[in-house]
Order: structure tokens, then sequence, then C-alpha cells
């Protein structure tokens, strides 16, 4: 636990002498929280604040409160963030499900109203995140409910360290890979350096062939594919999901024509969704389907809180190479999934995949939602402005 809390505070937030931290988990977290907390002053941090996010007070506010508290955020908590959003605040946000189905019976017109609003009152923050201008991470942590979604065949006990011996052998944590941090920093640094031979290749367009995915995305001049460690505004380097095997970028929200297909269940907000598909013309999300209509609709009404939230903001790219795919589990976390597999995102796109302006093609919006649509057959094909091809992932693994 030592290990994997010095990786997140300093190999992945880079948390030093007069650093404020703000680490948040469920109640289930609290042994990282602590074991982070512990870590973070080790390394000299001024400040660290652990808190508690519980899923069933976020139940009863939506359920109980008048509209005008819908979305409300305290001056408190204004101060927090803004903190956050400079160059001496870091956050660790935890995940790792606690609580089952929380948002069951709750109107999503509440849900999304609640959204919208702490989405507005809060954009600096967000703005700050994806233009790498202040440091955060997202890291796991094995609950009970967790657990049995994993392993429900092994005790609860034996299913969380199960979960926790995963965790640390996707972030290369282990005796295995090497002393402290250092098989975490070799994996990032690899994925990094993927993601700067793709910028290399100047692509303009690609093509992704899998089953029930059928997609043609437009990429713009300048495009950067980004992933493993990145640098913000000031020099520091961040590692913004642990684990990561994936490199992306923020395709051209205009032009995104075709079908996709989930190939893993998409757990959001306490729901887990399945047979997620749809179809986008002239960048646009125009029809989606899941198995359960009323799934379909919980999606529909998030992706509606915002303007652009049916255009793609994000592309990434993972092959059969990552741990986590070759694990043959499906891990019921979209921090998980979306590393064993590639996938899309519809919503906010990120600025520091742009070396141009105007930023053409960025999409800009309130909400972000990973869904999966790879797989072992899923075929992925470049084209440079010349219209050469370039295969990129072919038989389930990188062809560059």
């Amino acid at each position: 636990m030592t290990r994997y809390a010095d990786a997140i505070v300093r190999a992945s937030l880079a948390v030093g002498k007069g650093d404020t931290l703000v680490v948040q988990g469920e109640p289930e977290h609290r042994e990282l929280l602590v074991a982070v907390t512990e870590s973070a002053y080790r390394a000299g941090a001024k400040y660290v604040e652990a808190l508690v996010a519980d899923p069933l007070v976020m139940r009863a506010r939506l359920r109980y409160a008048s509209d005008a508290a819908l979305g409300a955020v305290s001056p408190w908590t204004m101060r927090r963030l803004r903190e956050l959003a400079g160059p001496r605040g870091a956050m660790a946000a935890i995940t790792g499900q606690g609580e089952s189905g929380y948002l069951d019976g709750i109107p999503p017109a509440r849900i999304s109203t609640d959204y919208t609003r702490f989405a507005k009152a809060t954009t600096f923050l967000r703005k700050a995140q994806l233009g790498m201008e202040s440091r955060w991470t997202i890291a796991a942590w094995p609950t009970e409910y967790w657990a049995k979604q994993v392993y429900p065949e092994l005790t609860v006990d034996k299913g969380r360290r199960r979960l926790a011996r995963d965790l640390l052998s996707f972030c290369r944590l282990t005796d295995e890979d090497g002393n402290g941090s250092s098989g975490w920093l070799r994996h990032v640094r690899k994925v990094t350096r993927r993601g700067e031979r793709l910028t290399r290749l100047g692509l303009t367009r690609l093509e992704l062939r899998g089953p029930g995915t059928e997609l043609d995305l437009g990429l713009v001049p300048g495009t950067l594919w980004l992933g493993g460690v990145e640098k913000t505004a000031d020099g520091k380097q961040l590692a913004a999901n642990m684990p990561t095997e994936e490199v992306f970028t923020s395709p051209d929200a205009r032009v995104t024509e075709g079908t996709f297909t989930c190939t893993f269940p998409l757990s959001f907000r306490g729901r887990l969704i399945r047979g997620l598909r749809g179809e986008l013309r002239g960048g646009k999300l125009v029809r989606l389907d899941a198995d359960s209509k009323k799934d379909r609709n919980f999606v529909s009404s998030y992706l509606d809180t915002d303007p652009a939230g049916r255009r793609l903001g994000e592309i990434a790219l993972v092959d059969s190479s990552s741990r986590i795919g070759q694990s043959g589990r499906v891990y019921f976390n979209t921090l998980l999934d979306e590393n064993a597999a590639a996938h899309i995102a519809f919503g906010a796109g990120f600025v520091s995949t742009r070396t141009q302006k105007p930023m053409r093609g960025l999409n800009r919006s309130a909400v972000h939602l990973d869904v999966m649509i790879g797989s072992p057959e899923l075929e992925v094909t470049g084209y440079d402005a010349t219209g050469r091809r370039v295969p990129l992932i072919h038989d389930g693994a990188w062809q560059i």
C-alpha cells in the first residue's frame, strides 16, 4: 500500500515541498486515503485534505433537496477548487464503487440539473485540468462491492486481495517490476514515446473496423497524440491515470461518421449499462441504443446536459499488450476497462492535443463519457496527408 500511495503522490502527481493535495474517495477507500495522506506529508506537502464523498449523501441531496440546492457549490468548496486549479495544488481521485444503484429511482432531470449547474460553476477547474495547468490523477482501490463483481467465485477478503494485486500489477508496482515506482515510470515513458511516434506520422484520418464498429474519424493538422507522462504548463510531470495503457487524441468533432458497439459494459454513476451502441453522422450522435431502454435514456440524459455532449472529444488506442486486457476479465470500472481496449469519449476534448490556433475541430463540452469499443478483432488504420495507408493496430497488436 505504501508503494502504491508513493506512486500516486510522487510519481504521478510530483507532489513536493509546499504543495497542497486533495485526495477524494468513498468511505470504503479509507485505507488508501490515509496512505496517500501519509505519503504526501513525507514528500513535503504543506497541507493534505482527505474528502469522503458518500454516494448515499449524494442520493439524499438529489432526492430531497429543493431545486435551488441542486448543483449548489459552497463558498469554501469554491476556494478549494480554485486552489486545485493553480500550480501549487494537486488532486488524487480514488475510484472503486462501494454502493450499487445509488441513483436508482432518482428522476434523470434532477440528476442532469445537478450536474449541469455544478459543471457550469466549476468550468475553471475543468479548463485548467484539460489544459495541463493543474495536476490531477485517478487511481483505484478495491471495495467489497467491487471485488464481488470482479471475483464472484472468491470470498470477499480474498476477492479484495486479488483485486489489489491486480492493481499493483497493472501499475507495474510489483517486486518483479523493480524497486519503488521504477516499473511504473518506465511503463508510462514507453506509452509517451508511442504517442510521440503517432504524432510524427502526421495522420489526417483514422478508420476503426471491428465487430459492430465501423467509424471514420478526421484529424486536423497539428494534432498531438498523448499518453503516459504529460507536462503541466509549469513543467511538472503528470500521469493522469493509474493504471494506463492508452495513447489518445481529440479528433475533429465535426466530421466523425459511422457506427460503434461497446465491447464492455459501462459502469456509470452506480449503474451497469450493457449493450451500448450508436451511430454518428456529421460528427454528431444521431442514434443511441442499449439493452435496456432505461439505461439508454440514462446515458442520453447525461449527454444532453450539454449542447456538444453528442460529439466526440477523444479517441484512445490500446493494443493486446495491455496487462488489463490480457487478464481476460471485465473490471466493471471505466478506469480499468478503458485501458484494456480502445475507446472513444463523447464530450470534452483536450486542449493539449492541439498545436495550432484556432483549435479547429476541438469539442468544447462540460461532459466527458468514455465507452469501450476495442477487442482483439479491432483493426485501426491511419492515413496521412498524401493518402498513404498506415496500419496502426492489426491482429490486436501495434504495428508502429
